[in-house]
């Protein structure tokens, strides 16, 4: 059996990856397995029955001709990639995620840190030697240097990451490899969904640190709020690392946000996240310097996140609706 599927796969190697091949090949594989099964049955040796079952099976360029299905597609030239192949690009992904859940994670942390030591310093709990706008020295250093590893985090990833590059613009998967991932994939849902389900209860829940240390003194508010900071970035981690994960095996399959059909949709999106999130950071920095409002220009990333999250999801809509 396993020599009629490697057949198929070969033969099929070379065609789109569509909801159309798929189904022929599919079909194809199960009349082939009965054939096999029903000349087994007859007595026939393995290899008199695999024999009999591939050259009963006609002519390819036949059916594709009979279903109209277009050779030409984009994913004509799909590269074939092997089960091996397949095991590392997972295995360095999951890396990937974990490595730039963590570099954002300190990003997020990096003015929870500068807020914090300003205001220890104020406080004279740090630097009591350090005295008005000299108070945000120590965290401004120590906010740099949380985002210079992190960028080092993304520079390293990126650069383990680039054999696997090609994975990403769409592979041809064996029949046996792709079914094995599919259930992998379904296997790992329940962990993603548990993943955002955690991460959006945390978001939800953040606010409330505002609420309670503002009911007990002006001092502990400041606290209240890198407490915040620091729950949100515990919740970004979350939602990157279990959605890298998922990701990989969503462009492996071509599925869900990887299909074709997405790939011009996140093109955009990507564009106008690089101009967005440069400019948030450029505004909170800004802000901080010439008015001195460290304490509340954070609020900069959540509103900018709750607008680019509605601007996604409208662009998303209405792209949908002009493909239908």
């Amino acid at each position: 059996m396993e020599t009629i599927r490697n057949y198929l796969d070969n033969l099929f190697a070379s065609l789109p990856r569509t909801a159309k091949v798929s189904e022929l090949k599919n079909n194809i594989l199960s009349n082939m397995e009965d054939k096999y099964n029903e000349l087994k049955n007859q007595g026939k040796t393995e290899n008199e029955a695999i024999g009999i079952v591939i050259s009963e099976f006609g002519n390819i360029d036949e059916l594709i001709s009979e279903l109209g299905i277009n050779v030409n597609s984009d994913t004509y030239s799909q590269p074939v990639v092997t089960q091996e192949e397949v095991e590392d690009y997972l295995k360095v992904k999951k890396v990937m995620g974990l490595q730039i859940g963590i570099g954002v994670f300190l990003c997020i942390l990096a003015p929870a840190f500068l807020i914090l030591s300003s205001v220890m310093v104020e406080n004279g709990v740090l630097f009591t030697s350090l005295k008005g706008d000299a108070a945000y020295i120590p965290g401004l250093i120590l906010m740099f240097v949380l985002i210079a590893t992190a960028v080092g985090i993304f520079i390293f990833s990126g650069m383990n990451f680039e054999r696997f590059k090609f994975m990403e613009e769409g592979v041809s998967l064996p029949m046996g490899v792709a079914a094995s991932l599919k259930k992998r994939h379904e296997a790992f849902n329940p962990t993603f969904y548990l993943c955002t389900i955690v991460g959006v209860c945390l978001l939800i829940v953040s606010p409330v640190t505002l609420f309670v240390s503002s009911m007990i003194s002006e001092e502990a508010e400041d606290y209240g709020i890198v407490v915040l900071v620091i729950i949100v970035a515990i919740a970004v981690f979350l939602f990157i690392s279990a959605g890298t994960i998922r990701e990989s095996y969503e462009k492996l399959l071509q599925i869900g946000d990887s299909a074709p059909k997405k790939k011009k949709e996140d093109k955009v999106i990507g564009a106008v996240a690089a101009c967005v999130w440069p400019l948030a950071v450029a505004v909170f920095l800004f802000l901080g310097f010439v008015y001195g409002l460290w304490y509340i220009a954070w609020v900069i990333f959540p509103i900018v996140g709750i607008l680019f999250g509605m601007f996604s999801a409208v662009y998303s809509i209405v792209t949908d609706k002009n493909d239908k």
